[in-house]
């Protein structure tokens, strides 16, 4: 009797005669949340924080001041070549494209932008499909103003938007009924980053190395 053998041997014995017994579901009291769901504040303090516990900058803002603060972290960036994703509002950019005598460079993104020339652009701005409160995790599923995956990966500096309430969940559950599994879905938790062997962090190595949050109210 080789190993196999006996360690089936063992689970058939420990099982008994099971034959015919219909199988029974399994318990599944699993939480869908681990806080209160219906107070839109604390799920947008929490996503917060965890946010920049994984080292994504945050910035909040109202609708009409997300125009001058996309600008300005261009600007502080020093970003001359901006991705645009296909159906990004016009007027987040609208501040951004004032300074376009200075040097910067909108750059419509229709599915023609390569790997080679995302590589070389200084930003990415998108929208997002949601945000997970509990986990710090945008989730972006290439709907309109998202972009492609490879646009919001490639580029070292990545702006993301997010709507609250209405794009803030509390959870993981409560975000998948939302979400189509059809479409190409991008979890960002933070800026990329990995770690060798002896914990040496290193940033940036499959997306992009400085992620930054604006958290948008009405």
């Amino acid at each position: 009797m080789n190993a196999r053998e006996l360690i089936l041997g063992r689970i058939r014995a420990a099982l008994g005669d099971t034959a015919g017994v219909p199988e029974q579901p399994l318990p599944r009291r699993y939480l869908t949340a681990h806080g209160p769901t219906d107070d839109p504040a604390a799920l947008l303090d929490l996503l917060h924080h965890n946010l920049a516990d994984y080292r994504a900058l945050v910035h909040r803002c109202s609708e009409p001041e997300l125009p001058d603060r996309i600008a300005g972290l261009l600007a502080t960036r020093g970003s001359r070549t901006v991705a645009v994703p296909d159906g990004l509002p016009a007027a987040w950019l609208s501040a951004a494209s004032l300074s376009a005598a200075d040097g910067v460079e909108l750059l419509a993104d229709h599915g023609g932008l390569t790997a080679a020339r995302l590589d070389s652009v200084d930003s990415v701005v998108t929208g997002c499909a949601l945000a997970i409160a509990e986990t710090g995790t945008i989730v972006l599923d290439a709907g309109p103003g998202q972009g492609r995956r490879l646009l919001s990966l490639v580029p070292d500096h990545h702006v993301c938007v997010v709507r609250a309430p209405e794009q803030v969940v509390a959870s993981v559950p409560l975000a998948l009924p939302r979400l189509d599994p059809s479409r190409p879905q991008t979890w960002i938790s933070g800026p990329s980053a990995t770690s060798d062997i002896e914990l040496d962090r290193v940033e940036g190595v499959h997306g992009p190395r400085t992620l930054e949050v604006l958290l948008v109210t009405a």
